[in-house]
């Protein structure tokens, strides 16, 4: 495999041919990547790709078994305070179910040396002020979910490291989380996120880390990876019915989108043209269209038919 990249000097998470065995088992193998400051990454693979541990390893839970991980250039255990520069929510179930949600974020500011005010602010901060007296066992799990992110939030940090964060949400929740990273990020700080959620990661994030049997699939702009895998081609002809004919004969699909619309796949723009020129075929419109977040870590992540 070719060696990766040197990471620009300003990243502030590094991975450089992490990797991580457990006995026999090759959870995470030789993953390099770096995240830039002001950015939200989406990382993202299938169950048992290796996201999780290799988060661990990012926040010094695991240790590699080669390679490293650091952040802020450093590994985790080297910084001092780390609360302060760095927020994580690996799991929503790590509270004490018969303390409050205020009362668990308190002995998490007092561990770290922080004023109790800064709890009342981060309870704001997630809406759930109103909830803060409540014991956590009768909160929903998307209220664990908000409890989690402001014990994440308590050091203010500038960076931000979450797992599966919308889980339990309901929709009015999940919006209020993609505005919150997006303001976040604004201001020049970071956010790792894992999710399942691929429709929500595809408006939220800027760009993509997909891993798979714990290898990099791919690292790239949000943009430019759903420009580039897979995708269609929108064309307006009145002579629809002649031009889909033209692209069968040369067995390119097509799919009837309205009365003038077609919709071509696996064919490119040039492609479509020269065939419609060729059979006579006014074009009124063709634009390419990139394909959904969806269609391409499904296609990036397939398993090879035997």
């Amino acid at each position: 495999m070719a060696a990766a990249p040197p990471a620009p000097a300003d990243a502030v998470v590094v991975g450089d041919g992490l990797t991580k065995r457990f006995g026999s088992v090759l959870a995470v193998d030789s993953l390099s990547f770096a995240l830039a400051p002001g950015t939200i990454t989406g990382f993202l693979g299938p169950n048992g790709a290796g996201k999780t541990t290799t988060l661990r390893m990012l926040l010094g839970l695991a240790a590699p078994s080669s390679g490293s991980a650091s952040v802020f250039g450093r590994q985790y255990s080297e910084l001092t305070r780390p609360a302060l520069r760095i927020g994580a929510v690996l799991e929503a179930t790590d509270f004490h179910p018969g303390r409050s949600g205020r009362d668990h974020l308190r002995t998490l500011s007092r561990s770290a040396s922080l004023p109790d005010a800064r709890v009342d602010e981060v309870l704001r901060l997630v809406e759930l002020d109103e909830a803060a007296g409540r014991r956590v066992k009768g909160y929903s799990l998307g209220m664990r979910q908000r409890l989690g992110l402001a014990a994440a939030l308590l050091g203010d940090p500038e960076l931000l490291i979450l797992d599966e964060p919308a889980n339990g949400l309901d929709p009015e929740g999940v919006r209020w989380l993609r505005d919150f990273l997006r303001a976040f990020a604004t201001g020049g700080r970071t956010v790792l996120v894992s999710s399942h959620v691929l429709a929500e990661v595809a408006q939220t994030v800027d760009q993509v880390l997909i891993i798979n049997h714990g290898r990099l699939v791919v690292e790239s702009s949000l943009e430019q990876l759903t420009a580039r895998v897979g995708g269609s081609v929108r064309v307006r002809t009145p002579e629809r019915a002649k031009l889909r004919e033209a692209l069968e004969r040369s067995q390119i699909e097509a799919t009837i989108v309205d009365e003038q619309g077609l919709l071509v796949h696996g064919a490119s723009s040039e492609k479509i043209g020269d065939l419609a020129f060729a059979a006579g075929v006014p074009i009124h419109e063709l634009v390419a269209e990139g394909s959904s977040l969806e269609d391409v870590f499904l296609e990036l992540t397939a398993e090879p038919q035997p």
